[in-house]
């Protein structure tokens, strides 16, 4: 088994209208897609984690002082389809099987029922050192 990182961004697919505008009923549609397939993986043993994150304007980034203490600023201040709204951990058997996962949230339905098509971000979790020279 492999790990990998399904990571969701807020580009909202072939929308421009934020969650929070669309209709009710199509968020709850949304939100039963994805959980739906959240219950899935997890039934199959194939889900780690899944946790969605909190606005941007909660977010600090720091950076170590060499002296003092660590420097917090606001941010990040990333365009808004760039911020990561919330990440899906699998263990699965393949590749293959991840991008099928992948592409099963990226098809969550949108305003009208129509399916975003929203980018999700595969990565593969680095289970050795030999993953840092795997470019």
């Amino acid at each position: 088994m492999t790990k990998f990182m399904l990571l969701m961004t807020m580009d909202g697919g072939n929308t421009d209208t934020p969650m929070l505008e669309w209709d009710t009923a199509d968020m709850k549609a949304h939100m039963d897609h994805l959980g739906e397939g959240i219950e899935r993986l997890r039934q199959s043993g194939e889900l780690v984690e899944v946790q969605g994150l909190t606005w941007p304007s909660h977010a600090k980034v720091v950076r170590a002082a060499s002296v003092t203490a660590p420097v917090l600023t606001d941010g990040p201040y990333a365009e808004s389809k760039e911020v990561l709204a919330g990440y899906t951990m699998i263990d699965v058997e393949s590749e293959e099987r991840a991008y099928e996962i992948a592409a099963w949230q990226s098809a969550a339905p949108g305003p009208g029922g129509v399916p975003l098509e929203q980018p999700i971000e595969v990565r593969r979790v680095m289970e050795s050192d030999a993953d840092l020279h795997d470019f």
